[in-house]
């Protein structure tokens, strides 16, 4: 992840409980990785040139961002924050910025996303199609100290996924389980040889592999560990509907795990 180290790690902020644990999460990961923290609010007036109450409402937006910088001082002492209110629909504005962020990190609600729905619309869209790993963690998430886990099959963007996974397991000095869905006895073996390729540039890091007989991805992931921290997949794999925007497992992870989870391109 060289190559993104001087990137900023991108948060959506709204007045959402999961967009404030979004933060938390955020800017740890951004003090890990020495750079800065973005927090940036979308709006949209209904008047062109805003209107008094457009002023008031900027004004509140600004107390706004001055918590969630407070709330990710609190959590990463010295980490660097900087704000930005932008005027447009906040997809479009994220995705604009993910071209030049490390990492984006969303609320599993929020910004715009229809109330009642299992995830936001945004936080969907958004994890489809930035350019860089994105990140959505739930609302009110106690505090989780189990392994990283990584969800693998035979794609290209597992393997991307995996170095994801063997950092972020490295950097929180916990174990990292990786998982493959399947009944194939020789599944088992390549799994560990693939996971071997890796464990030399971690020799700290307590690594196991488990293959698991479910052919619901998703299900199997959850059920290997269910007090993971973090989640980590990749874009799409090679199940039935592997031509959606993320894949049946991905879609199924941000609606029900009780961790974040991060969605590697």
């Amino acid at each position: 992840m060289t190559a993104t180290r001087n990137r900023p790690v991108l948060v959506g902020v709204d007045a959402s409980a999961p967009s404030l644990e979004a933060v938390r999460w955020a800017a740890r990961e951004a003090s890990r990785r020495d750079t800065t923290l973005r927090l940036l609010h979308a709006c949209v007036f209904d008047d062109e040139p805003p209107r008094q109450h457009d002023e008031l409402l900027l004004e509140h937006i600004d107390r706004r961002l001055g918590r969630a910088a407070e709330i990710a001082r609190d959590r990463a002492p010295g980490v660097r924050v900087e704000t930005a209110v932008r005027l447009g629909l906040a997809v479009d504005l994220l995705l604009e910025e993910a071209a030049d962020a490390a990492l984006v990190v969303l609320g599993s609600h929020g910004l715009g996303g229809l109330r009642g729905a299992l995830v936001g619309s945004v936080a969907l869209r958004v994890a489809a199609e930035a350019p860089c790993p994105v990140v959505v963690v739930p609302g009110h998430q106690p505090i989780r100290t189990g392994p990283v886990v990584a969800g693998v099959d035979r794609s290209e963007s597992s393997e991307h996924a995996l170095r994801f996974a063997f950092d972020a397991a490295d950097a929180a000095r916990a174990p990292l389980l990786v998982v493959h869905a399947g009944d194939d006895p020789a599944e088992r073996q390549e799994l560990e040889a693939r996971v071997a390729s890796w464990t030399g540039r971690y020799p700290d890091l307590e690594v196991f592999t488990q293959v698991v007989e479910d052919r619901v991805p998703e299900r199997a992931l959850r059920h290997a560990a269910p007090d993971a921290r973090l989640v980590v997949v990749g874009t799409r794999g090679r199940g039935p509907v592997a031509g959606g925007v993320l894949g049946s497992t991905g879609n199924a992870l941000l609606a029900h795990a009780p961790c974040p989870v991060a969605i590697v391109h």
